[in-house]
């Protein structure tokens, strides 16, 4: 029998291996940012949420907290990321066609990243799965500039997925920047950070791309920020004209960021996006016809297994029935399924067949 639910490419899609569910207990991550529990995770279970919401294909990647769950510990962030990024690989040879996945980067350790960059690459990444921040390091800080600059170069695929906001502390013998962090969390274990703090530190870590002119400089590098911006929209005019209107505050050009928005910017379709069972009302309507977003620049996401396979399939019928609201029938196919394959073109053949060329070039010169 035909799944009345349309076909479609999840951008949006977790996975928990068992050493990095280890790693979490043994972090005291076992309510990871305030959930009752880590979510329970098995590639079969990955496959019957992908069959009932009819998703064709999945990309991976590690969810909040990441692979950095050890403040000053580099050498457990990457050696973490490297068997998660290596776990995922294996998925996408056991499963060929199935999945993808956003390859992790143990940052904030600059080295160590642009080391991984490579191995992922070799291994057929689709692209990286970075954090708002790293124990207080935002994207965007001048410290990453290097992996950044990295990412611009090999025109990379950046899926930015939120964390709990935090500050970054300085150990006074080492000076190691990532030491002593503190939580930046005014309401504390009161509520579950995903229910409001994700999209805050989303918006933080988009705005600070801009500001610190990362978005400027790495022109071809392609963001996919989840769960529609999170509260990005309303405070695009605000962080855009601010600047022409208070003396020592970085002015920005409004009709640039919009332009770079339009090219640079994808939103994926993650969580409660719509508001009640139907009319399409709630956070995308807002944003898409508030800025005049592109339905090219849209993609589903699922959030599973930190969204069960139930949850899911609920989610993805609202969303049927909203997407119907806002968009014809072409353009929803293009949210669902086409604006991921033209995102997701280059294969894993294609990325090593660029690696050699920059071989052969480093050995010419």
């Amino acid at each position: 029998m035909a799944n009345p639910l349309p076909q479609r490419i999840d951008v949006h899609s977790h996975f928990l291996p068992p050493f990095y569910r280890d790693a979490l207990v043994a972090t005291n991550n076992s309510k990871p940012d305030g959930m009752p529990a880590i979510p329970p995770w098995s590639p079969s279970a990955h496959r019957e949420m992908m069959q009932a919401v009819n998703v064709r294909k999945a990309i991976l990647s590690i969810s909040s907290q990441g692979t950095h769950l050890w403040p000053s510990d580099p050498t457990a962030r990457k050696n973490l990321a490297r068997e998660c990024n290596a776990y995922a690989a294996g998925m996408t040879t056991t499963y060929p066609g199935e999945f993808g996945f956003w390859a992790s980067l143990p940052l904030p350790n600059v080295e160590d990243a642009l080391a991984e960059i490579e191995r992922a690459r070799e291994e057929g990444a689709d692209g990286f799965g970075l954090m708002t921040n790293y124990h207080g390091v935002y994207v965007g800080d001048e410290k990453l500039d290097p992996v950044f600059d990295r990412l611009n170069e090999i025109g990379a695929t950046v899926f930015l997925h939120p964390d709990a906001p935090c500050m970054a502390g300085l150990n006074a013998s080492t000076g190691v920047d990532d030491a002593g962090v503190t939580g930046a969390l005014p309401f504390r274990d009161r509520y579950p950070i995903p229910i409001f703090e994700f999209l805050f530190d989303t918006s933080r870590a988009v705005i600070n791309l801009f500001y610190s002119g990362t978005v400027d400089r790495c022109p071809n590098i392609k963001f996919i920020i989840p769960h529609v911006g999170g509260t990005l929209p309303p405070l695009i005019t605000r962080f855009t004209a601010f600047g022409s209107l208070v003396p020592g505050v970085k002015p920005l050009d409004g009709e640039r960021v919009r332009k770079q928005m339009q090219d640079q910017f994808y939103f994926d379709l993650a969580g409660t996006i719509f508001d009640g069972e139907s009319g399409g009302r709630g956070q995308l309507k807002a944003f898409v016809e508030g800025w005049d977003i592109s339905h090219e620049m849209l993609l589903y996401g699922s959030d599973f297994p930190f969204t069960n396979a139930r949850a899911a399939e609920l989610l993805a019928n609202r969303m049927k029935d909203g997407l119907e609201h806002l968009f014809n029938e072409e353009e929803r196919r293009a949210i669902y399924e086409e604006n991921g394959k033209r995102l997701l073109a280059r294969t894993g053949n294609d990325i090593r067949r660029e690696m050699a060329v920059e071989r052969n070039q480093k050995c010419t010169l």
